[in-house]
């Protein structure tokens, strides 16, 4: 055995699906001696067939490795793969995939069992573990000391940013990302709806909606300085009232496109409903930063 093998951290792998084999072999190719632990064990077999140690029980994987990682199907099933595990001494690195309440009680459950803790959001798909080019990476949140510690470790399978000491961020974290993303396929969904019934090749059409999306990308940035100033009305391009006053020819079109409208319609309706509320408070000058304070039900802060 190398010095460099030597010296890398063993680890425990809990929870063999798709995400957390793609994990566990990264770890096996970078050297590291894993031990993994799955309910169903053909798929534990699979990995010792290339080199992991198969564990009989939860309880054993956990015992083997100071640092443990879980990737499991959901938060009961934390719950349930842990029942009567000791967890005394253990650095837990939860992966599986939760809500911010969720991840923070999980913290203090296991806090109470002798365990320092991590969270992990993981912004990837299982294809994207091991290959550093495809960007995906791992938000994580809990105990800095505890991800400075491990960074070199959960760092081979994919990157690694640190979001913060409130265990629940790393949750939070990666749910508004996705969410973030399911708007914008909403919106590509629509798109080609529009253009399905038309001789119009969506190959044709996919490059100009990808380069309008990134050229939009921008407005990102703008939300969220004008959230954090609370200015939302200087140097606005396109006002609220203005585009509120758009918004029956989107309707009309996908009325007579034979497109339902029911993906715009939520979302149109917050718009105009910004606007009314805020009647004579110069809501109309305002571009769609305000929107976020009306789905929280948040007064703005004034600007400094």
């Amino acid at each position: 055995m190398t010095p460099n093998a030597v010296q890398k951290t063993s680890v425990t792998m809990l929870g063999l699906g798709a995400m957390g084999s793609a994990l566990a072999r990264a770890w096996l190719a970078a050297g590291h001696r894993l031990t993994v632990w799955n309910r169903t064990p053909t798929r534990a077999a699979v990995l010792g067939a290339e080199g992991a140690r198969v564990a009989t029980s939860a309880a054993e994987a956990v015992a083997a490795n100071t640092l443990v990682v879980v990737c499991l199907l959901d938060d009961t099933s934390v719950d349930e793969a842990m029942a009567g595990v000791d967890l005394a001494g253990r650095d837990l690195v939860n992966l599986t995939t939760s809500t911010p309440a969720q991840a923070r009680a999980r913290a203090v459950w296991a806090h109470e069992r002798g365990a320092r803790y991590l969270d992990g959001g993981i912004m990837a798909v299982p294809p994207m573990i091991g290959v550093p080019e495809a960007g995906g990476y791992v938000f994580y949140s809990g105990s800095r000391e505890l991800f400075e510690r491990h960074r070199e470790t959960l760092g081979v399978p994919v990157g690694t940013t640190f979001v913060g000491e409130d265990p629940g961020f790393a949750a939070l974290y990666d749910v508004a990302l996705l969410s973030g993303m399911y708007g914008m396929f909403a919106g590509v969904t629509h798109a080609f709806a529009l253009i399905r019934g038309e001789d119009i090749d969506p190959a044709a059409f996919a490059p100009l909606l990808a380069d309008w999306l990134v050229a939009m990308a921008p407005a990102v940035h703008q939300t969220a300085d004008r959230l954090r100033s609370g200015d939302y009305t200087t140097n606005v391009v396109s006002t609220l009232a203005m585009q509120v006053a758009g918004t029956p020819t989107f309707l009309r079109t996908a009325e007579q496109q034979g497109v339902s409208a029911e993906l715009l319609d939520p979302f149109f309706a917050l718009m105009g409903r910004r606007l009314a509320e805020g009647a004579g408070e110069g809501a109309g000058e305002e571009d769609l930063a305000g929107v976020v304070d009306l789905l929280t039900r948040r007064t703005p802060r004034t600007a400094s």
